[in-house]
């Protein structure tokens, strides 16, 4: 028994037809699917919902909801702005500066070129307040992976013991890279 791939990844969204005009003129996503529904299936709830469904690549499909009965969309106060986002992979370095100069032009704040080690990533929100990630593969992604995947175990018992950074994996910010 085992997990076959990502079926889709739901967000919350304020305005479903933004959402989906975002998607498609920021990052060249397909609008594939929308679903309405008065109930909630799964619960039975009368929750009216708008629910989209946009392709993300190789199989990928993001999806949204637009919640017009309940309370404004919130985050998480404890959890830093950083932390919660969804990372696409593009191609290459040429890709990733592409959709940042695109990005750029179209008025989105973009952070980055940050160099990962083994994946170089832009980060920026939708319109939702959502974070999202473009990466790409470092040209030495194939060696960084299974240098890391060689200390992972032991970075993360470290961790567990201590809750401080092990220096397991120093190597992958010891350079410097432009971007």
């Amino acid at each position: 028994m085992k997990i076959d791939r990502i079926h889709h990844v739901a967000y919350r969204c304020r305005d479903a037809k933004e959402t989906v005009l975002w998607y498609q003129k920021m990052l060249k996503m397909d609008f594939v699917l929308a679903i309405a529904e008065d109930l909630v299936p799964s619960t039975k709830e009368p929750d009216p919902y708008m629910h989209i469904f946009l392709d993300a690549g190789g199989g990928n499909v993001l999806a949204f909801f637009e919640l017009p009965t309940q309370p404004p969309m919130g985050r998480d106060p404890n959890t830093p702005a950083w932390v919660q986002h969804i990372a696409f992979r593009v191609a290459d370095r040429a890709t990733l500066l592409e959709f940042k100069a695109h990005l750029e032009a179209n008025g989105v704040e973009v952070l980055g070129v940050t160099d990962h080690g083994a994946f170089h990533s832009i980060y920026f929100f939708d319109p939702n307040g959502h974070r999202v990630e473009l990466a790409c593969p470092d040209p030495d992604e194939t060696a960084m992976i299974a240098r890391l995947d060689a200390v992972k175990w032991d970075m993360l018992e470290d961790w567990s013991k201590t809750k401080r950074a092990p220096r397991h994996a120093d190597f992958l910010h010891a350079r410097e890279f432009k971007s």
